[in-house]
């Protein structure tokens, strides 16, 4: 009777998912007869099981439904949503039976006249009352076995046997009549978790039989011990493959709770799901069911709006909320997403200062991105009030623990009045995975191959072919191709000492490169050894405070060493915190670069990141800002060649020129000395020129005010005090012409805003290219301008909106979104802008175009990069009003209104 019971219960938690399923199809489409027979033939099963083994509540609750089901089916009764919703409530009265019945063997007390009652009736056509189901909180407060999963793939657990036997085997309804149908059995998952603990002590003995062989070089028992290596590595993913279940099985449930969130809230709320037949690790599974149900939870009730709401905002009524899952990398990857409200960011930012989270000046500085992270702190809720389905501020912070402590990430993209997705990366299984074994001071340490991008060979204080670490106001930093890449040493970070006689800076260390979500940075280490399939054991209690450590494993050689969790890392060092260094290549990750930008420019103490370096062997230092290089190369000077007279070098597929920083030029014959050239490399598109200095210095981040001297030369900006000492700040664009005027010749594209400050009239530059910004800047600067950057005119008149005040604004033509013409219109259109100077920027400068600016309500006209041009019509449209009326004729307007 036991086995019975068993397999009855199992397979009525299968039928149970199932028929949910069905029942909303069936809502959805009244007339769907085959999935009203399904619905019928499951409950029928139901019923007749709990007769045969003397289950008389189940049985007349099951009976009652049946009857109405049966009139569905004859089509003397229409399907309606009520009639539905007390289907649904039926089963969830049958679940709560089984889940009693799981716990204690028998079925537990209760009283089920009033549903029955309700059942009948509907039977005999009498309309139900409004039936809601039960609360979605009440529903999974219900226990289950195991989740219910659904019925297994071939080789696959179904999920847990809910008896105390140890195994409860049987056939399944599948047999040889079944026209070749693969046949299963069902499996305790005490069993499975057995024979994975069995196989994983097999591949630790393994590894340590490997080590001892090739340490002894015993070539007798090589070949043995290679054919025990490909039996266990088959063994094991055979094993593991008896413990990956579809992600479909941990999704079966929310259909119905969408459902019931949307008839309880008088939303209308479409579920798509994609990628249901990914499949990952038991375990992880069950992990992640909560945090998935908890957040679909959220976007019905934060996300999609009313019908009423939707319909004003020009949206269609019926709101989506969104699932996928997919493969990558050796991880799954999960979206939750809706088309809803999107996140309240002003609300969060005011949320967050009212709890201490951070200060006026902190908020300030943060981008959006940074700001929506907020919601992920313990108690963090912008509802207006508490419901039964949320607004008590306990949810995302545990989403976010839950998700983190199976070694996943969690990140989030919002858009007000467009809707929230939040993407999470978590791993295949934790049982074993692959890592990379390193060591620092010493130590050995496993770091998860699911989250090392690359590797970097960082060499010694002699070693220049090799990547050096730099430092930024003593934080260590790496030039990985074309970003500044923050960096921790893991010695350091752990505190451990080095061995005596051993000089860590001039040693050679290797960079390991982790991702933690979209953000990025490097753990130095001392050397790299090899990866390794590693048993994942839990850390020890007395370890568990310490955030670094997911874990520990057992070496080939016997020794333990220490998982490390690069989540903890990034959050122990701050180094990569709640938004820091994340890039995206989104619209919307450039504005709040823009605006974070914009905000910076207003403030006194706003830096610029400039590269220094010496030339034309010169003494003084000279700088540019490191915004504008785009590499930095070190090239054989074999490889430099003429052209024209013309040094150049073949670079990506394409001749690059090279302008030398030097009054003398380039001598040719110094290309047969041998050496190595640095070149710092500028490039714009589908343009790149090459400035050949001498020696690069460092990185700095400072406030820039440039001051010109009494003699200007050509090619700088002028004079600027950087870490100390006077400082060559040069005029890049300058350079550049000497490379080609082309230049200059076509409107670029770009997404990123930037800001600079300096003292005097303030301006508003427009321009969606961050490289002509990072031109047009410093050279306004110099000129003693306080320059405000933005990406595009929808950030400039954000800034206007917000209160922002500026003396005359400088635009470029060609941008997206919105061009240059319409943000004259709307400057024009009224507001405290309206009547500024506005010079238009662009190398679209012939008549007609200039015509057209002026129409729109250009003041000048402004070829790009005329840097003279450009600073003569800022000193005319600025002068004092009394000098234009004079020098204007009479009848005009001056430029300045």
């Amino acid at each position: 009777m036991d086995d019975l019971l068993a397999d009855f219960l199992t397979e009525t938690h299968e039928g149970l998912i199932a028929l949910d399923a069905a029942l909303l199809r069936l809502e959805r489409a009244p007339d769907d007869r085959p999935t009203l027979s399904e619905i019928f033939r499951l409950v029928h099963t139901i019923k007749g099981t709990c007769g045969f083994l003397g289950l008389a509540r189940l049985e007349k609750v099951a009976h009652a439904a049946e009857n109405v089901l049966g009139r569905y089916r004859d089509g003397t009764l229409a399907v309606t949503q009520d009639g539905i919703s007390l289907i649904l409530r039926a089963l969830d009265a049958i679940r709560a039976i089984v889940a009693g019945l799981e716990a204690s063997g028998a079925e537990p007390p209760g009283d089920d006249a009033a549903l029955i009652a309700a059942l009948d009736a509907a039977a005999e056509g009498e309309a139900p009352a409004a039936a809601r189901a039960a609360p979605p909180a009440a529903e999974d407060a219900a226990p289950e076995a195991g989740g219910a999963a659904a019925p297994a793939p071939e080789a696959a657990a179904s999920g847990p046997a809910p008896s105390p036997a140890a195994a409860a085997a049987g056939p399944t309804a599948a047999g040889p009549a079944a026209g070749g149908a693969p046949q299963t059995i069902r499996v305790s998952v005490d069993v499975l978790e057995d024979l994975m603990m069995l196989v994983s002590e097999l591949v630790l003995t393994r590894n340590q039989l490997l080590q001892l062989a090739r340490a002894q070089g015993d070539s007798a028992l090589t070949v043995p011990l290679q054919r025990l290596s490909h039996i266990t590595s088959d063994l094991q993913e055979g094993v593991m493959k008896t413990r990956m279940q579809p992600i479909g099985n941990a999704w079966a449930k929310l259909p119905r709770l969408v459902r019931d969130l949307g008839l309880e809230l008088g939303k209308k709320i479409a579920l798509e799901m994609r990628g249901a037949e990914t499949e990952l690790d038991r375990q992880v599974l069950e992990l992640i069911r909560d945090p998935l149900t908890h957040m679909v939870r959220n976007s019905a009730d934060h996300g999609i709006e009313t019908p009423e709401e939707r319909r004003a905002a020009g949206k269609p009524e019926t709101g989506r909320i969104t699932l996928s899952a997919c493969h990558e990398g050796g991880q799954i990857v999960l979206e939750i997403g809706d088309d809803g409200r999107g996140l309240p960011v002003e609300r969060i930012r005011a949320k967050a200062l009212a709890q201490g989270l951070a200060t006026e000046a902190e908020l300030a500085q943060m981008s959006e991105r940074e700001v929506l992270r907020f919601i992920f702190r313990p108690g963090f809720s912008t509802a207006s009030r508490v419901t039964a389905v949320s607004g008590r501020g306990v949810g995302m912070d545990v989403v976010r623990a839950n998700v983190e402590r199976i070694g996943g990430t969690i990140d989030l993209r919002s858009r007000e009045g467009q809707g929230t997705t939040f993407t999470i990366k978590i791993p295949l299984t934790l049982a074993i995975v692959s890592a990379l074994i390193v060591e620092a001071a010493g130590e050995r340490f496993a770091i998860p191959q699911i989250g090392v991008v690359e590797l970097v060979r960082v060499g010694a204080g002699t070693d220049h072919q090799a990547p050096r670490v730099e430092r930024i106001k003593d934080a260590p930093v790496l030039r990985l191709r074309d970003r500044l890449l923050p960096l921790v040493s893991l010695a350091d970070l752990l505190r451990l000492e080095r061995p005596r006689g051993t000089d860590a800076a001039a040693e050679e260390r290797f960079v390991v490169v982790t991702q933690v979500g979209a953000r990025v940075f490097g753990i130095i280490v001392d050397r790299v050894f090899d990866t390794e399939e590693i048993v994942v054991k839990p850390v020890a209690p007395i370890l568990r405070h310490v955030t670094m450590f997911s874990g520990n494993t057992i070496l080939g050689d016997g020794s333990v060493i220490m998982i490390l969790d690069p989540n903890g890392i990034a959050r122990a060092t701050g180094v990569a915190g709640d938004g820091a260094g994340e890039e995206s290549g989104s619209a919307g990750a450039a504005e709040d670069a823009a605006g974070l930008a914009a905000t910076a420019a207003l403030r006194s103490d706003a830096k610029t990141a400039m590269l220094l370096f010496r030339a034309g062997g010169e003494a003084t230092p000279k700088a540019v800002p490191l915004g504008l290089v785009a590499r930095l190369e070190d090239i054989p000077r074999e490889r430099i060649e003429l052209s024209g007279g013309v040094p150049v070098v073949q670079y990506r597929g394409r001749l690059m020129p090279l302008v030398p920083l030097s009054a003398g030029g380039w001598p040719a014959e110094t290309a047969h000395g041998g050496g190595r050239q640095a070149v710092l490399v500028f490039n714009d598109r589908d343009r790149a020129m090459g400035l050949m200095v001498d020696e690069i210095l460092d990185v700095v981040e400072e406030p820039l005010r440039i001051e010109r001297g009494p003699a200007q030369r050509p090619g700088y900006l002028g004079s600027a005090v950087l870490q100390g000492r006077v400082t060559d700040v040069i005029d890049t664009a300058w350079w550049l012409r000497q490379a080609g005027e082309d230049w200059f010749a076509a409107p670029p594209a770009g997404a990123e805003g930037g800001a600079r400050h300096a003292v005097g009239p303030r301006l508003l530059l427009v321009e969606d290219s961050a490289f002509f910004q990072h031109l047009v800047v410093p050279a306004l600067a110099a000129a003693g301008y306080a320059v405000t950057a933005v990406g595009s005119p929808l950030q400039a008149l954000k800034l206007r909106e917000a209160g922002a005040m500026f003396e005359a604004i400088v635009s470029d033509i060609e941008m997206p979104e919105m061009d240059g013409f319409a943000f004259a219109q709307a400057v024009r259109g009224g507001g405290p802008w309206a009547r500024l100077p506005m010079i238009a920027l662009t190398a679209r400068a012939d008549p007609a175009d200039a015509a057209r600016g002026r129409a729109a309500g250009f003041t000048d006209y402004v070829g790009k990069y005329d840097r003279e041009a450009l600073l003569a019509s800022l000193r005319e449209c600025l002068a004092p009003p009394v000098a234009l009326a004079a020098a204007d004729p009479p009848g005009e307007e001056g430029h300045a209104a």
